[in-house]
């Protein structure tokens, strides 16, 4: 379970780490030591994410209102393959199956969202609070509880409804920082009671620049320059007033914390001894992570974003600077609004400086920044374009955090690995492997001193990813999207996260070996069973398309030749690597 201290106590004592001053980073120390065998923290907690559009389906069922996303992956092209969320995992019709899986890994704690037009269609809570919503959450948490598992619950996992985004125009208005916390306060009101752990908004910086920067995300706005500067800086504002909404109205009775979880790479200098680089890499993550985290903690945006932001706008001849200011006021205001800090971190880039000269035309965050963003093509690369396996970046960034920001309180609420393939396959060996690494990068930062409280894997099932539609894979699970009924098998990096769990860390190095052996040892049973019934479902297809004599040539492929072909390699695999170890015995 998470930690339930005394949370007035513990409360004050974060508000003291939210306010102190930052120490210096040193850039040019990156020692990549040797895996650490050891244990972590005493009442270190362990669970798994997901999010509300991502798992939940049910998209227009039980007075659900229409979502940015609802709307948005509707409309062809924009997501690989025109998949959507409508049906994902039918999570709102799993619960009790999903809870056990929980169970059975043993997790303390479990991230979700909660769905802002399920509980408010409209968005607006003078018009309508849907209580068959509330009620689904309501099954949801009772089942954690009831399995000893800690809720965790982000508010704002990217789910705008719809309705705010036509009338108001989305996070580009300032009206969502009342709309938000009105949302928020009803979250409070019905949860709070079971609910101690609360998150504002996950990775806000996703929402400002893919929705309203490139266009990649709902809503798919391409205000270039000024669009992701003016959403965050409503967002900054909204995480605030609820912030002080809960510290205010709810705390006293409640006891609960309330963070926001922001998503950091880790920027890597190319030449830790060339000034320019070790400046270039630092200007990365301030535009990434502190663009958010230093409002929170110091009251206004870092340094290096009003200097660049500022010339680049002076530059193409506009009388004030395109990223929007603090009033006095609302720096103290917003200054300090932090009761722990959620992580999210995935992978590293190289950095390098690189002028990208400003013209009249119009400038853009990415250009704001005057950086270029390299990899080494030594990195792992499972599948995904963006994601590669960098763990010692991780620790890196843990570091950076707690030389900067006081050494708050943290939670790592997303850190996990895809793949992208066609076929098939349990036996996610590269997956055991990045989850071990990362997670001893983060106990060497524990070690370092960092104040890492609890872990999340991302995640718990396979599910929709926004742009990339169900081309990637996330999940310990894998879900079966094209059955109705979206059963979920267990890969092997289910084994493994279970006993880095029981353990608490990692004991010794033969015993950790053994859980790899034994995780793809179940993991050949698990795809053997996957096969048959894909089989199944092959032969099913075949019987259809009999009696269909207009299906396409193109159906035939997609519905037959590709999974038959997908079955042949699992069982090939099974078959070889129980031969592998075999051998090794």
């Amino acid at each position: 379970m998470l930690p339930r201290c005394a949370f007035a106590v513990c409360h004050v004592f974060v508000l003291v780490l939210c306010l102190s001053s930052a120490e210096d980073f040193d850039w040019t120390k990156n020692s990549h030591s040797s895996f650490h065998y050891g244990t972590f923290p005493a009442g270190f907690s362990w669970g798994v994410g997901s999010s509300a559009y991502q798992t939940e389906g049910a998209w227009d069922k039980d007075g659900k209102g229409l979502s940015i996303w609802d709307v948005f992956s509707h409309k062809k092209g924009k997501i690989q393959s025109n998949d959507t969320g409508d049906s994902s995992c039918e999570g709102y019709h799993k619960v009790k199956d999903d809870v056990s899986l929980m169970k059975e890994l043993k997790l303390n704690h479990y991230r979700f969202s909660i769905s802002w037009p399920r509980l408010i269609p409209t968005g607006i809570k003078s018009d309508h609070i849907n209580e068959k919503g509330i009620e689904y959450y309501d099954e949801l948490i009772n089942h954690l509880l009831e399995s000893k598992i800690t809720p965790v619950v982000t508010l704002y996992h990217w789910d705008l409804p719809q309705v705010l985004q036509e009338k108001y125009g989305g996070w580009q208005n300032i009206s969502m920082v009342n709309h938000f916390n009105e949302f928020a306060s009803l979250c409070f009101e019905r949860f709070g009671n079971r609910v101690k752990y609360w998150m504002t908004f996950n990775n806000p910086w996703s929402v400002a620049v893919e929705g309203y920067e490139t266009g990649e995300h709902a809503p798919g706005l391409r205000l270039k320059g000024t669009g992701a500067y003016r959403a965050a800086h409503h967002i900054i504002k909204a995480h605030a007033k609820v912030w002080h909404t809960y510290d205010t109205q709810w705390r006293g009775k409640q006891k609960g914390l309330v963070g926001i979880s922001l998503s950091g790479d880790w920027g890597e200098p190319v030449d830790i001894s060339n000034q320019k680089d070790i400046e270039a890499a630092e200007r990365y993550v301030q535009f990434f992570l502190g663009w958010f985290a230093t409002p929170i903690f110091h009251g206004d945006y870092p340094q290096v974003m009003k200097d660049f932001v500022g010339r680049k706008s002076v530059q193409q001849g506009l009388g004030t600077s395109r990223l929007p200011t603090f009033s006095p006021q609302e720096k103290s205001y917003i200054k300090g609004t932090c009761d722990f800090l959620g992580i999210g971190h995935f992978t590293t880039r190289y950095i390098t400086q690189k002028n990208h000269p400003s013209a009249r035309s119009g400038g853009s965050y990415f250009t704001d920044r005057d950086l270029a963003e390299l990899v080494d093509p030594r990195w792992p690369d499972p599948g995904s374009e963006w994601l590669y396996s960098v763990p010692w970046g991780f620790r890196r960034l843990l570091n950076f955090v707690k030389s900067q920001y006081g050494n708050p309180m943290i939670y790592v609420t997303e850190n996990g690995v895809s793949e992208k393939m066609l076929c098939t396959e349990l036996c996610d060996d590269w997956r055991i492997q990045y989850y071990k690494d990362y997670i001893n990068e983060m106990l060497k930062a524990i070690k370092d001193g960092v104040n890492v409280k609890g872990y999340t894997a991302w995640s718990l099932l396979d599910k929709f990813e926004w742009d990339e539609g169900y081309s990637e894979r996330f999940g310990l699970y894998y879900v079966d999207f094209r059955n109705k009924n979206k059963p979920r098998y267990p890969k092997a990096s289910v084994q493994f996260y279970k006993r880095v769990i029981s353990s608490n860390g990692f004991p010794n190095q033969r015993e950790v070996e053994n859980w790899r052996r034994k995780a793809v040892e179940t993991c050949s049973s698990s795809n053997q069973l996957l096969a048959a019934e894909e089989q199944r479902s092959t032969a099913a297809n075949i019987l259809r398309l009999i009696h269909d004599p207009l299906t396409s040539h193109m159906e035939m492929v997609t519905e037959i030749v590709v999974p038959t072909v997908c079955t042949l390699s699992i069982l090939l695999s099974a078959v070889f690597l129980m031969f592998l170890l075999r051998r090794r015995n």
